[in-house]
């Protein structure tokens, strides 16, 4: 019976949908940025296209072949050192495998809990979001309201009484009519149906 309480709890439990809801409440807010920077974009783009336009292709050429140069030399070190700086020791070389495989493994523990403490804030998000459409949040404020400030209460107000008939008036209440009877329910009257011809 636990995988059926597992796929009746994972069925009926709305944070899935709240992470939806909370993500797309995000992108809305992120959506909302757009025009602003089309409109930096937009005011940039004449000065660096002028730019582009002044520089002599020559200097550009120069400029990447120097740096493409650089960073061959550097590469060519870095590997120079690696191979260089290579234990040959095997058991060494094991050591250093297994501690890279459990800080790899300690690594992977660590995401694994900072993205569910992320699925967990954005379905927080989602919640406040699905609230806030259903306008519960409303709702939540009054409640807070009357908690912070309880006298703010509406008094209740107090109802008349009618008065009390006299002592004389009782035997004429009693001599009333008896409330009048209801009619028996009918039960609708069967069909008849004929045989079928042949």
């Amino acid at each position: 019976m636990a995988i059926t309480d597992d796929i009746r709890k994972a069925a009926t439990d709305p944070t899935p949908l709240y992470f939806l809801a909370g993500t797309a409440d995000l992108a809305v807010q992120q959506a909302k940025k757009v025009p602003g920077l089309v409109e930096q974009i937009r005011t940039e783009a004449p000065a660096r296209i002028e730019t582009v336009k002044n520089m002599d292709a020559n200097t550009v050429q120069e400029k990447a072949a120097s740096r493409a140069k650089e960073a061959q030399e550097t590469i060519q070190t870095r590997v120079t050192d690696f191979i260089s700086g290579l234990d040959t020791d095997l058991k060494k070389l094991g050591e250093s495998a297994q501690d890279l495989a459990l800080r790899g493994v300690g690594v992977a523990a660590e995401y694994a809990v900072k993205a569910r403490e992320t699925y967990e804030k954005v379905a927080e998000h989602g919640e406040q979001t699905v609230r806030t459409w259903r306008g519960e949040a409303a709702d939540g404020i009054e409640e807070l309201a009357v908690a912070v400030e309880p006298d703010a209460q509406p008094q209740s107000v107090p109802v008349k009484e009618e008065p009390k008939p006299a002592a004389s008036a009782a035997p004429a209440a009693a001599r009333k009519t008896p409330p009048a009877k209801k009619a028996p329910l009918r039960k609708p009257a069967a069909k008849k149906t004929t045989p079928p011809a042949k």
